[in-house]
């Protein structure tokens, strides 16, 4: 048995204990390391996939584009090990957009995203208080904009401490339940709101004429601040750019709450469950997914399979 085929090995039955299902990925990768031996190989190159796929025979550019997906997965776990093993670069088959990686924030950057917002100037000083509240509200929920910007005052019980999502994605309704620090900022928030206004709106995030915060203007606030914060570069006549987004805050909730199981020894597989239902996912693989997109997750994933000795034997 080869190098290649041993690290093969155990990278599936790491994912495996994730709950991945890779039957087709096991497959794939198999074949692949197959021909490596074939070749002499010992080392996942850019180079040695294009001869595979040289070799394979015909397929659809939709296949093989998967099939890259699955190689590249492997070579970055195992660069990871060894700085030799290179994995297939992104673009090498052109195919559909692919879901894009999350950028986490860490907790300096989300602080300094609320105290910037909250000094985003208006009439009535509205405008910095609601950015404020419902930044940091995504940051510490993981709720999605859309779910966060649709609450109505009648969905936040400031009394239990839970919210009510009812324009959930793909239409579905979960509670959320939430930290009594949060509910305090929440309710600062409602009565600091209602003063402005000098009413109570039935949206929870209004704007400073007390209507309910749209996606857009949201979207652009966020771009502001974040331009302020040297997180986007600025930009001219308004425009949003490009950089981390108001998503991401959502992926950094997931991302922290996951890293926080395995340093204190829990066990993912059980508490994913957990997670998936608090962020409304459809299935648990949408939550899985942080793991593979995140290289701190995937080395602590790896430490808990193979244990710290193993892994530093390895590098």
């Amino acid at each position: 048995m080869t190098r290649l085929t041993d690290e093969l090995d155990r990278y599936l039955t790491i994912r495996r204990s994730l709950g991945y299902d890779l039957r087709t990925s096991a497959r794939v990768l198999r074949r692949f390391i197959a021909f490596a031996e074939s070749q002499g190989a010992e080392h996942v190159s850019t180079d040695l996939f294009q001869r595979w796929q040289a070799s394979f025979g015909q397929a659809g550019r939709q296949t093989w584009a998967a099939r890259l997906g699955i190689v590249r997965l492997f070579g970055a776990w195992l660069h990871g090990l060894d700085p030799a093993h290179e994995a297939p670069p992104r673009g090498l088959i052109p195919s559909h957009a692919r879901r894009p990686r999350p950028y986490i924030y860490s907790d300096e950057e989300i602080a300094s995203i609320v105290n910037a917002a909250a000094e985003l100037p208006s009439v009535y000083g509205l405008r910095g208080q609601t950015y404020s509240t419902l930044f940091g509200l995504i940051a510490v929920t993981g709720l999605r904009i859309s779910e966060a910007l649709g609450l109505d005052a009648g969905d936040v019980d400031l009394e239990v401490g839970v919210l009510t999502v009812r324009r959930g994605k793909l239409g579905k309704s979960r509670l959320v339940p939430i930290d009594g620090s949060v509910t305090q900022r929440l309710r600062a928030y409602a009565n600091e709101r209602d003063r402005l206004l000098a009413f109570a709106p039935q949206p929870f995030f209004v704007n400073d004429q007390g209507a309910r915060v749209s996606d857009c203007g949201a979207r652009y606030n966020f771009a502001l601040v974040s331009q302020r914060l040297g997180l986007r570069p600025p930009q001219r006549y308004g425009r949003h750019g490009r950089g981390p987004r108001i998503h991401d805050l959502r992926h950094s909730f997931a991302v922290r709450t996951i890293i926080g199981w395995y340093r204190q020894g829990q066990d993912p597989a059980r508490e994913m469950i957990k997670l998936t239902t608090y962020l409304g996912h459809a299935s648990p693989e949408n939550t899985y997914w942080y793991i593979e997109a995140t290289p701190e997750l995937l080395e602590l994933a790896s430490q808990r399979i193979t244990g710290p000795s193993d892994v530093e034997a390895s590098l």
